[in-house]
């Protein structure tokens, strides 16, 4: 039985620093799955696809950012890197909520034909209005488990006053079943610095599962924003070292090919 072309997650996010001083915090939250085929089939009374509703989602605020077509935009760069992912593409990412969001980073799902992850796209936003993408081959990270993948790439963002851009990322996905797990570890270049874990339990996106979210969360937008700058200033009355910001990456794509396991 083919999945929900649109799913409604369910989850937390968790996020721990471990130096200089333990730092922690999870949150409850919800976003929302998209197969890029079927992305006019998304539309309902509650969601809507480059249209008003109290949830929705623009094309115009990923990929190239034209309002083009995000699965045609995909498909291109996946062949420009000779990467053979021509099953589903799926986006995963917050919704705008009454027309407001904020993503700091949304995953391109990209499957073969036999359903295996083999690609991601890692989209990230910082609160300067910067945004960088890394292209992430994903070898298995479970053999016979297809679906829990892992992959590293090199930091270009600039994401947070506190961390430097240096060092790495090691992305680790499970997809399928029950849950899914996103688990993201940053390591600067004296170890491991911060973990952070996004997981919950996919749904079809029905209306009903869309109104019971939005009465859920109503300021789900606008409640990302305020919590990033809330653990800022806890961070900075732990005195947790301060970095400025350096100038954007003069790429706006990266891509980083994982060693097979």
């Amino acid at each position: 039985m083919n999945p929900s072309p649109a799913q409604l997650v369910h989850g937390q996010v968790m996020h721990a620093r471990l130096r200089p001083v333990p730092h922690r915090f999870t949150y409850p939250l919800f976003y929302v799955r998209l197969d890029l085929a079927q992305l006019d089939m998304c539309n309902s009374r509650w969601f809507g696809v480059d249209r008003w509703r109290p949830l929705s989602l623009r094309r115009r605020d990923y990929g190239p950012r034209d309002g083009s077509s995000l699965e045609l935009w995909m498909r291109a760069l996946l062949r420009e890197h000779g990467i053979a992912a021509d099953g589903a593409i799926w986006l995963q990412t917050f919704p705008r909520v009454l027309g407001y969001a904020f993503n700091p980073v949304s995953f391109w799902h990209c499957h073969d034909v036999t359903g295996r992850l083999c690609a991601v796209l890692a989209e990230v936003n910082n609160t300067f209005g910067e945004h960088h993408r890394y292209l992430l081959h994903v070898a298995a990270h479970v053999p016979g488990t297809p679906a829990s993948c892992s992959a590293r790439a090199v930091k270009q963002l600039h994401v947070s006053p506190f961390c430097q851009v240096q060092g790495h990322y090691r992305f680790r996905f499970r997809l399928g079943g029950a849950s899914h797990c996103t688990t993201l570890d940053y390591h600067d270049n004296d170890g491991l610095l911060i973990r952070t874990a996004l997981s919950g339990r996919p749904m079809p996106m029905t209306d009903r599962a869309l109104r019971a979210a939005l009465l859920r969360y109503p300021l789900l937008g606008l409640g990302v924003v305020a919590r990033i700058h809330w653990q800022a200033l806890r961070l900075w009355l732990k005195r947790v070292p301060f970095f400025s910001k350096p100038p954007a990456p003069a790429l706006h794509t990266t891509v980083h090919q994982e060693t097979a396991r």
